[in-house]
């Protein structure tokens, strides 16, 4: 399915494919493109037949450019000011990417800049190809990236954070792997199909047990450790019937059946 906003959904084998396919824009986010995202995400989380969102950009020259600016200026001269952040009548697109229960990675094919770079930092696991130079340039454009600057000292070293925030310069693939910002560097050629093959290996799990982890890193990593142990946050697989076949499975040297219950 591909929306008039230029936002393709496909689920195949329980990975819901998803890709902001305005190439013509370099995959820019029209204010369009930003709601059929959150409406995607937002539907993500209660559809029992996804377990895991794989997020990409059409072509290979951008995952994504950012807010679309030619419609920002559209907007200004039409005296209409931008919504502030996590402000309006609609919810944040990197917030909903960010707080989606299902495990989302991103396959970043090219440029990640801006809001591009936003979006693909509120994923759980990003892989890029290695010709994507990924950033944000706010300050060269006197924007905020609100999200951005709280989110990205919490992955990378802070005084890297800063750098990169204030010069507003993009990196290499290879620099943003060396400092954990992606996770995997690959050949351009070759990124479709390890990204596919990272979401096969990971829907291949126990999915509320992967379910759990996600909620439990995302509300515990600022907590106390005595606080975060005792947290009690996602799906509880303790008690699941798929821990019941998990154990089965392997003492009966089988491939287990999970059925996220």
């Amino acid at each position: 399915m591909r929306t008039d906003n230029g936002l393709s959904v496909e689920v195949v084998d329980r990975v819901a494919h998803v890709t902001l396919d305005r190439p013509e824009r370099l995959n820019a986010l029209s204010t369009g493109l930003i709601a059929d995202i959150v409406a995607a995400f937002d539907g993500f989380t209660a559809d029992d037949d996804v377990w895991a969102v794989l997020l990409t950009g059409s072509g290979e020259r951008a995952f994504s450019a950012g807010v679309d600016l030619k419609e920002v200026n559209q907007a200004d001269g039409a005296a209409r000011p931008m919504t502030m952040p996590m402000a309006g009548t609609t919810r944040n697109v990197f917030e909903t990417v960010l707080e989606c229960a299902k495990p989302v990675v991103a396959a970043i094919n090219g440029v990640a800049a801006g809001g591009g770079c936003e979006i693909a930092l509120a994923c759980d696991v990003r892989l890029a190809a290695d010709h994507a130079r990924i950033g944000l340039p706010e300050a060269k454009r006197g924007m905020g990236a609100n999200f951005g600057c709280q989110l990205l000292p919490r992955i990378v070293p802070r005084g890297i954070a800063y750098e990169l925030l204030y010069l507003g310069e993009l990196i290499s693939a290879q620099e943003a792997h060396r400092w954990g910002l992606v996770n995997r560097v690959v050949p351009g050629d070759r990124l479709a199909e390890e990204a596919r093959e990272f979401c096969r290996r990971l829907v291949a799990n126990a999915p509320l047990t992967v379910r759990r982890y996600k909620a439990m890193i995302g509300k515990g990593a600022e907590l106390p450790l005595s606080a975060a142990l005792r947290l009690s946050v996602g799906p509880n697989p303790y008690l699941s019937e798929d821990r019941a076949e998990g154990v089965r499975a392997f003492l009966e040297k089988r491939d287990p059946v999970w059925r996220a219950r």
